[in-house]
């Protein structure tokens, strides 16, 4: 069943014409294609056989024109999307942080009470944004989004060890961040920082199917 796994993926690349990652997504749906091939190892009609991976990939030239319009979101916007993202939920954790330290304001003691409260439910919630940094780059870059996803995580976790480092050192007060700052505390943030890459790995596998 050779030839309508043939015929599909020769029709792909025309479509794709000069697509910058034309190698990557033939390489993606041939994975796909074989998946189908296997499962459907009691077919052996050709003409089935290509309705049911179209039926369950789309047409060659439907596949194309999806991957041309995603053409119009670059890896560098996507990357950096990401990296402001962080930089903003870390930007305004700060600024609350210090504003609380700083100020007397009631109804901002309050919030900070109330965060203080939920660190898990914080940290659940930054765990869901890293793996929808995995799950987007995989879903818009497929297969080609690897390396992307390596150097968007690398570029968003400085700000992460750059919080860790001034804590640690004291450049930043301890006693900014009580009650949170106890030794279960830090142990749980190593720990998350650890798995923060395997979480963004699992939503860009997931990503990645979705995109099919």
């Amino acid at each position: 069943m050779e030839r309508p796994k043939n015929k599909f993926l020769e029709e792909l690349e025309k479509g794709l014409g000069n697509h910058e990652d034309k190698k990557s997504i033939l390489l993606e749906y041939e994975v796909h294609i074989d998946e189908i091939l296997i499962e459907s190892y009691d077919c052996n009609d050709e003409t089935e056989m290509m309705e049911r991976i179209i039926s369950r990939l789309g047409s060659p030239e439907e596949i194309a024109a999806m991957w041309k319009e995603e053409l119009s979101v670059t890896p560098s916007k996507m990357k950096w999307l990401f990296i402001l993202m962080n930089i903003l939920f870390f930007g305004g954790g700060s600024l609350l942080t210090l504003f609380h330290n700083l100020f007397q304001w009631n109804w901002l003691s309050v919030i900070w009470s109330h965060l203080t409260d939920i660190p898990v439910l914080i940290a659940f919630i930054y765990m869901l944004f890293w793996a929808l940094l995995g799950y987007e780059i995989g879903k818009g870059f497929g297969h080609g989004g690897k390396s992307l996803l390596r150097k968007t995580f690398l570029l968003s976790l400085i700000p992460n060890l750059l919080l860790m480092v001034l804590t640690v050192f004291e450049i930043i007060p301890h006693s900014w961040f009580e009650p949170l700052l106890t030794k279960t505390f830090i142990i749980a943030c190593i720990i998350l920082t650890i798995i923060l890459y395997p979480i963004s790995w699992l939503g860009y596998r997931w990503g990645r199917k979705a995109s099919i």
